[in-house]
């Protein structure tokens, strides 16, 4: 009886100790345990062109997760990079392994294309064929317009400093110089006309920078009389009450449409829905309603009206009305800007 005692309690002796060490594995391995690390997370690598950071970031980014997190489970990372889009356009040529990606312009998803980045022009699938979003090139004068510059013509004056995105890296310079040309070909004015107001603009650019946003900073700092630039940056530093430039809303100005790539070989099959969710997320009401917020007109006009600060233009227009930005580029950057304007400035 007494040993039969002594092997009941040195079995439970080893069970006590097998429990504890269980115990102990356990909580050793808990961390890398898939139930024990809360929801699965996943990632999307966008990049997109400068003046995009501050509203995917604060905004459609938090947005999508909440979303994506509410429906699935899955929370979402994610990693992004915010540059001129010549910039993000030449670093997705050399293989960074961006997703999807948000470009100033047509004309960079085309080199995309050119490069064997993308199989064809995809983005003409997406809604609205690819554009994502709208702002207007407006310029931007010191407080009280000390210079009385009303329009694209009075930045031709003589004695006016003209601060300029650079049109070898931003693709809001190319925008600038199709509003400048354009505002007079569209409205009447013969090609001589449009040729002297680009040349006389371009004669008085004092300051120039990679980006649009880069540029903005020069002008900040104290360079130049004139700024000429996005709606967007303009509406979204009124919004947060540090605005110190006075708007101008030229008669005729071209509306900046942004385009939506998706780069396909670097998609696996798994992040196949993610990464479409994401891309059509971006043309729902509420995150087109979030881009209204941060200064970026809709593609559905009916939203912007909730954003008050929007200028009122005239005579709008689009690259389309110029033949698109293949025509664009050729006719205008290349034949008037580039092999005109520059040696006629010694450039």
């Amino acid at each position: 009886m007494e040993n039969k005692r002594l092997n009941w309690r040195l079995l439970g002796q080893q069970i006590v100790l097998t429990i504890i060490g269980g115990g102990l594995v356990l909580y050793a391995l808990w961390p890398w345990l898939p139930f024990a690390q809360g929801a699965p997370q996943r990632t999307i690598v966008l990049y997109g062109f400068s003046i995009l950071g501050e509203v995917m970031n604060e905004a459609v980014f938090p947005a999508f997760a909440a979303e994506w997190e509410a429906q699935t489970g899955e929370q979402v990372e994610f990693i992004s990079a915010f540059a001129s889009s010549g910039t993000i356009t030449n670093q997705m040529i050399m293989g960074v392994p961006a997703e999807v990606a948000i470009l100033s312009l047509e004309l960079d998803a085309l080199r995309l294309v050119d490069a064997g980045v993308l199989p064809g022009p995809t983005w003409k699938e997406l809604p609205h064929q690819g554009v994502v979003n709208r702002t207007p090139f407006i310029i931007l004068v010191r407080p009280n317009n000390p210079q009385q510059i009303n329009d694209f013509s009075d930045l031709a004056r003589p004695g006016v400093g003209v601060v300029h995105p650079d049109p070898l890296t931003s693709g809001g310079a190319l925008w600038a110089i199709l509003a400048e040309y354009g505002s007079v070909t569209l409205q009447g004015g013969d090609e001589t006309a449009a040729y002297d107001q680009l040349l006389g603009i371009w004669r008085n650019v004092v300051a120039q920078a990679a980006s649009a946003r880069a540029v903005r900073t020069q002008f900040e700092t104290g360079f130049g009389d004139a700024l000429i630039t996005y709606e967007q940056e303009l509406v979204r530093d009124r919004a947060r009450g540090r605005l110190a430039a006075e708007p101008v809303y030229p008669h005729s100005t071209i509306l900046s449409e942004h385009t939506v790539v998706v780069l396909e070989r670097n998609i696996t099959s798994e992040q196949r829905d993610l990464v479409d969710a994401f891309v059509a997320f971006l043309w729902s009401e509420q995150a087109q309603r979030i881009f209204v917020e941060y200064g970026f007109r809709s593609v559905d006009e009916s939203l912007n009206e909730a954003n008050p600060d929007f200028g009122h233009i005239a005579a709008p227009f689009v690259v389309a009305d110029l033949g698109g930005w293949v025509a664009a580029r050729d006719n205008i950057v290349n034949a008037i800007w580039k092999e005109r304007v520059l040696p006629e400035l010694g450039q």
